[in-house]
């Protein structure tokens, strides 16, 4: 006799079903970088030989410490003429289809790109769009596309001090399809996961929006990311922006507090600003060096003398996305040559426990996640509002407290409010303690504490197992290996399961029991189908479900 089926396995297929028609056809970066933070990669300088293969050997370093996608400077040949340097600017571009033969070949990066990838971290590529070298081969085959003085020569982009670039012009239909195609091409050939485009305010916004528009066409979660600040990025069709109002170009709120001009008055109004500006959860880039900042107006140490430390603990747990520059991990305090070789100075330092702590924190923590995907921050007010700053971010049942001495001399404070109190772990030591208002924090010059709570609630009403704290399927889309990873607060049975699009279960994987902490699993899915497809996570009665993508 023919039995009907049951109603529970009737509304899990049609959930399956939906989410996966669904989220196929919206698929963004949302889908994998809500918990990532970014890595800016100086090639040159990384090591002796300057090479893709040499920097290769960092990979599983860096993977170590937390870092998930890899933002490497610009990597295509250098101009001679007009050469700034013994070697020249990586931002002086003279062919946008081919790679520095000083860092390797074409090959050579496609190998680098799978090794990242193969790692469940992602590349975003630098992308010049405002200017080339002299001796691009534009330069003869299409000089139409170049602006020129009115004596017919090329020119310098107005205002600037770049003598080793020429101005491209963007009223030429033709310069717009050829640049959208030499993008396209990284993409689809060589499989980037997205650009940091330069000088954005150099270009057309139209162009951007084109531009942004056929490439996500081609793959829609590809991560953009503009070097500028303000919304009017975001409408072009930017992810995400640098935030210079907090620090950049030697200015900023944080260089400002460093130098005794601004205090924690100032920085609560930033914060509130970017709330307020960046509602919708568009990603904000936060960070205390990077490549121009740091040859140009100088090392942390220089910037922000004793604050350096407080201002990276900022930058990774305030909002937005924290940004790490080549060497950061490894106390650089020297400025690195801009055109010409000059190695960084590895060493072990103390930040790099810092930078892994903070990276972990922003993984598992899903408070401190990207964009909407995690909480606000919402200012505690304290016993002296004038030089400590204290917030909490909460989402589900995670939530962060931090609180930092935004001065130069020791300070002792208590929180005031009924928005913060309750047990937590403090993320650097690991000890948990009773936060009430009666709780003094005595924080050095320049001093701060994070905490993190343990989830009360962690115990299903049925089951009584752990919540997974996240869980992130990579590379997504996958091709023949699919790592799913995620990470549990305590002991439980796990059961895992891949599903097609018509909700058929395609892949059982029965984990449990497994231990607290982060797990990874491989699924082989060499047989599979190309197309759409989702895996079910299950805790007790927490499910996790999330969209794949399967391509050859």
């Amino acid at each position: 006799m023919k039995t009907r089926p049951r109603l529970q396995h009737l509304v899990l297929w049609v959930a399956v079903l939906a989410l996966s028609m669904t989220s196929a056809a919206g698929q963004t970066h949302r889908d994998w970088s809500y918990n990532l933070s970014l890595y800016e990669v100086n090639v040159r300088q990384y090591t002796p030989e300057g090479t893709f293969a040499a920097f290769s050997t960092h990979l599983d370093r860096l993977q170590d410490m937390g870092v998930r996608i890899l933002w490497i400077m610009p990597i295509h040949p250098i101009g001679q003429e007009n050469r700034l340097g013994g070697l020249g600017s990586y931002y002086s571009v003279r062919d946008y289809l081919d790679v520095n033969p000083e860092f390797g070949t074409l090959d050579d990066f496609k190998a680098l790109v799978q090794e990242i990838h193969d790692r469940g971290m992602y590349v975003i590529m630098d992308w010049v769009a405002n200017h080339t070298a002299w001796d691009n081969p534009l330069t003869i085959d299409h000089p139409e596309w170049y602006v020129t003085d009115t004596s017919g020569n090329f020119i310098p982009p107005p205002g600037t001090n770049w003598s080793d670039v020429i101005e491209l012009d963007y009223s030429q239909r033709g310069l717009r399809d050829y640049m959208i195609d030499a993008m396209r091409f990284w993409v689809e050939e060589v499989g980037v996961d997205g650009f940091r485009c330069d000088a954005v305010s150099f270009v057309p916004d139209d162009f951007w929006t084109e531009a942004i528009t056929e490439l996500k066409a081609v793959r829609p979660d590809l991560l953009m990311l503009a070097e500028g600040d303000g919304r009017r990025w975001h409408d072009a069709g930017f992810d995400m922006t640098f935030g210079w109002g907090l620090y950049g170009f030697g200015g900023g709120v944080l260089k400002r507090i460093a130098d005794g001009a601004d205090s924690v008055p100032d920085f609560s109004l930033f914060v509130e600003a970017e709330n307020v500006t960046y509602s919708d959860g568009e990603y904000r880039l936060y960070f205390t060096s990077n490549h121009d900042e740091n040859s140009w107006h100088g090392t942390t140490t220089e910037l922000f003398g004793d604050a350096s430390e407080v201002f990276a603990a900022l930058t990774a747990t305030i909002s937005g996305m924290p940004l790490i520059y080549s060497g950061q991990e490894a106390g650089l305090d020297t400025r690195l040559l801009f055109f010409d070789k000059d190695l960084i100075p590895w060493r072990d330092h103390p930040n790099a426990n810092l930078y892994l702590t903070l990276l972990q924190l922003k993984r598992d923590n899903e408070a401190l996640w990207n964009g909407r995907a995690g909480g606000a921050p919402e200012r505690i007010l304290t016993t002296d509002n004038s030089n400590v700053y204290a917030f909490a971010r909460s989402k589900d049942e995670d939530k962060i407290l931090a609180i930092a001495n935004l001065s130069d001399q020791p300070r002792g404070v208590s929180l005031l409010g009924s928005r913060f109190p309750g047990t937590y772990a403090d993320v650097f030591t690991g000890a948990t303690s009773q936060l009430t208002n009666a709780t003094v924090f005595s924080l050095p010059a320049w001093g701060y504490r994070v905490f993190a709570t343990t989830p009360t609630n962690t115990a299903s009403a049925a089951g009584g197992v752990p919540l997974p704290a996240s869980a992130v399927a990579f590379p997504n889309p996958f091709a023949t290996t699919l790592t799913i990873e995620y990470t549990l607060s305590a002991p439980a049975n796990v059961t895992l399961t891949v599903y097609d699009l018509l909700g058929r279960e395609v892949r059982a994987l029965t984990r449990g029991p497994d231990s607290a902490g982060r797990h990874r699993v491989q699924v082989e899915v060499k047989d599979l189908s190309p197309g759409p497809y989702v895996y079910r996570l299950k805790v007790g009665n927490r499910v996790i479900t999330r969209s794949l993508t399967l391509a050859r």
